[in-house]
């Protein structure tokens, strides 16, 4: 318990202070403007003490006419500090509202920033859906907290505060009286909010886990339907959604009560105070001569004293009211802010690569950096010790030595792999599902880092390269594609920012993605949204290589990249594909044997391990596991 509360303690001030970072000037006026509205609600009870006491002495005296005046002078003031009070609560309201929303987006930005840095690793242990519902639920959150719960706390405690100052300097017993009523009411805020913070903690990881759930199912639909899995489906989210609710119900149960249950201590402590400040009244009636009251006023008990007691026990009775509710908007805001800021945490991706890759010409024999694409690629690579900088042509020499690779800890998943793929090869690996296969293709991008052995590239330790270069260098065609919401050209332009309309038609057209681009609605300028949902699989595919033949790489990854193109497409697509490898190093992961037989290496992998290494040719001649993959079907599963 006591490291929930310290994490809340260090939630709440992150919060404040990340507020303060983003509006160092205008979070302050803010403030003072809650301050002073807090203040100016609480001055009444002053005023009506001393119109009462002015009636009072009048009709002892019975000078109307001079209590009047002084009267309506009280009342102007009066007016003039809700003229104050009007002017701040504008203020505020409006501050807060950009402020708030300020935040929030700089917060979404943040988060974003992040996740742009985060590891695959991350991705690939974390629900999708969870995540989103940071940028939702957690978010949504910490604008009602900030918006309005903070706020209104501010205003509530200066309230309660200010008032309480004001009754002790009337009347010490019957601020002994309303202290009383309050304890009992804390008493029980403890008890039900306690409780009600707990389960609304609680909503908010089910309803992440429920909206993932959603996500998860959403994207999986087809399966769903092709496997008359509906029910089931039904059924599962049920259970997960009756979570949520059993959570829901018994947050908002217990805060639902506590309103109800204050105001009637509330109530009864204005019954109580009107009693003793009656009997007050009528003891220090039968005592003219003595004070019984005690003050720092010093004034004696009277009408002019109860009174205003009463609308300020009945005020300091609905601030404490207000306090209690906001402690459930307040403790789901910073549960979200928790969520949010142990996203924002999360460890960047490592890097520690100083090799990068430049764009060259060759001048004399030399290699020299130039800032125009010239098609030529090298590895910039500075040293340390003498602070001379050398030259590397890239060539696309990839090379691994006696790898090995997990997951998990004490889970090996690649045992002992050496690969060597020379400039302009096509190297292949088949193998069943989970053989290691698609993990080679990850260690190559650094999406994961090898536990032993070593990867090089030109010669280059690839720990030594920077990630971003790395990558650039890398094209990759992944059998599940991934097209984002824009036009078509757009999509093919992704993989290279800079590629003009001109290189995006050639590069469609090298894939064999022209033909069926044309006879889209609105050829290059279509609208895809949906993952490009209105195209067929094959030709979300082609649109795919066309992406990767745009950034001209001079190493390409082909994981399952014609797995899901029809027979008559695959032929179109194979030369396509033929042209985009020719003099490039190419790796090709493939159950369809057919399309790595002109491969000049082909790998058979089985649980981790290379068990076969040979061409096409050598491999059958052998009559091993590839012969017997190749001769009983053309598909390896």
């Amino acid at each position: 318990m006591k490291k929930n509360k310290t994490s809340k303690k260090h939630t709440t001030l992150r919060v404040i202070k990340t507020i303060f970072s983003f509006y160092p000037v205008m979070m302050p006026v803010a403030l003072i403007c809650i301050v002073i509205n807090a203040i100016v609600s609480s001055i009444p009870a002053v005023f009506m003490q001393n119109v009462i006491a002015m009636v009072e002495q009048s009709w002892e005296s019975g000078d109307w006419a001079a209590v009047g005046s002084q009267i309506l002078t009280l009342v102007a003031i009066l007016a003039s500090f809700y003229v104050l009070s009007l002017i701040s609560g504008f203020a505020y309201n409006q501050l807060m509202a950009i402020i708030t929303q300020g935040s929030l987006k700089k917060m979404r930005e943040l988060m974003f920033n992040n996740m742009q840095r985060l590891p695959i690793k991350y991705f690939d242990q974390n629900n999708h859906g969870d995540i989103m519902s940071r940028y939702t639920n957690d978010i949504d959150a910490l604008r009602q907290m900030i918006s309005q719960s903070f706020p209104q706390l501010l205003i509530s405690v200066i309230t309660i505060a200010t008032i309480f100052f004001i009754m002790i300097y009337y009347s010490l017993w019957l601020t002994l009286v309303v202290l009383a009523c309050v304890i009992v009411m804390l008493f029980i805020t403890k008890h039900v909010a306690g409780h009600s913070s707990r389960y609304f903690i609680r909503q908010q990881k089910s309803l992440g886990k429920e909206e993932g759930y959603i996500e998860e199912i959403m994207h999986g639909q087809k399966v769903v339907k092709v496997f008359n899995h509906e029910e089931e489906s039904k059924a599962d989210f049920d259970k997960i959604n009756d979570m949520l609710f059993e959570e829901s119900k018994n947050a908002n149960r217990y805060a639902n009560i506590l309103m109800p249950i204050l105001q009637n201590v509330g109530n009864l402590m204005y019954v109580i105070v009107a009693l003793i400040g009656g009997i007050l009244l009528i003891v220090q009636g039968n005592m003219p001569d003595t004070s019984i009251n005690v003050s720092i006023s010093l004034l004696p008990i009277s009408i002019s004293i109860v009174v205003p007691f009463l609308n300020m026990s009945k005020q300091f009775a609905g601030s404490i009211g207000q306090v209690s509710m906001q402690v459930n908007s307040v403790v789901m805001g910073l549960a979200g802010a928790g969520r949010i800021f142990e996203f924002i945490d999360e460890p960047k991706e490592v890097d520690n690569g100083y090799v990068k890759l430049v764009n060259a010409k060759i001048e004399n024999g030399e290699i020299k950096e130039c800032e125009e694409r010239t098609g030529i690629w090298a590895w910039k690579h500075p040293h340390q010790a003498d602070g001379t900088v050398t030259y590397t042509r890239l060539t696309g020499d990839v090379r691994l030595f006696d790898v090995d690779f997990e997951y998990e800890e004490n889970k090996p998943v690649l045992h002992n792999i050496t690969v060597y793929a020379e400039p302009g090869q096509k190297v292949a690996f088949v193998g069943a599902t989970g053989a290691g296969k698609t993990t080679i293709t990850n260690l190559l991008n650094r999406f994961y880092d090898i536990a032993d052995g070593k990867i090089r590239y030109d010669g280059i330790n690839i720990n030594k390269i920077k990630k971003a270069d790395l990558r650039r260098s890398l094209g990759m065609v992944l059998q599940d594609t991934n097209l984002f919401t824009g036009t078509v050209m757009d999509n093919i332009r992704y993989g290279n920012l800079k590629a003009t309309d001109e290189e995006c038609i050639n590069a469609a057209k090298l894939a064999g993605a022209h033909d069926f681009i044309t006879r889209l609605p609105e050829g290059y300028n279509t609208m895809l949204s949906g993952d490009g949902s209105n195209l067929s699989q094959g030709q979300r595919q082609l649109l795919s290589i066309s992406r990767a033949a745009v950034a001209d790489p001079p190493v390409m990854i082909l994981d399952e990249a014609t797995s899901s193109i029809d027979t008559r497409t695959e032929a179109i697509v194979q030369r396509g594909m033929d042209a985009l490898m020719k003099g490039r190093t190419v790796f090709v992961i493939a159950h369809r044997l057919s399309t790595i037989k002109n491969s000049d290496v082909i790998m058979v992998m089985d649980h981790g391990r290379i068990i076969e290494r040979g061409s096409h040719e050598k491999l059958l001649a052998e009559r091993g596991k590839y012969y017997q993959l190749y001769t009983g079907a053309f598909e390896l599963e």
